[in-house]
């Protein structure tokens, strides 16, 4: 009868240490910069591990050649869905190292919607 509780105490101590990790990884990923591109380059964007737009920059020679509205804003969206796909695909392999080997209900929905790679 004990052991189960031993168990249980285990698991809610493992729980507890990796939820202090994620904490801790969440501050560091929030500080990484993903980056990616679209238009050979013509737009860059640039967000955090946080999933936030840091920048996004347009080459004045691309605004100088007088791109319709519709192409510029596929640009941006491309360039930001890059940008957003790697740094997802950066938190999801961080949380999957920090948690390898818990089997927590619900913990795979801390990782993150699945990549479409």
């Amino acid at each position: 009868m004990l052991g189960g509780l031993g168990d249980l105490m285990g698991l809610l101590k493992q729980a507890k240490s990796v939820k202090e990790r994620m904490e801790q990884l969440q501050a560091q990923l929030a500080e990484r910069r993903y980056e990616a591109d679209a238009g050979a380059g013509g737009v860059v964007a640039r967000v955090n591990g946080a999933g936030d737009l840091v920048s996004i920059r347009i080459r004045p020679d691309l605004l100088a050649s007088g791109p319709d509205a519709e192409m510029l804003e596929d640009l941006v969206r491309a360039a930001v869905n890059a940008a957003l796909l790697k740094s997802r695909n950066s938190v999801r392999e961080e949380m999957a190292q920090l948690t390898a080997g818990l089997n927590l209900p619900g913990l795979d929905l801390l990782r993150g919607p699945a990549s479409a790679e």
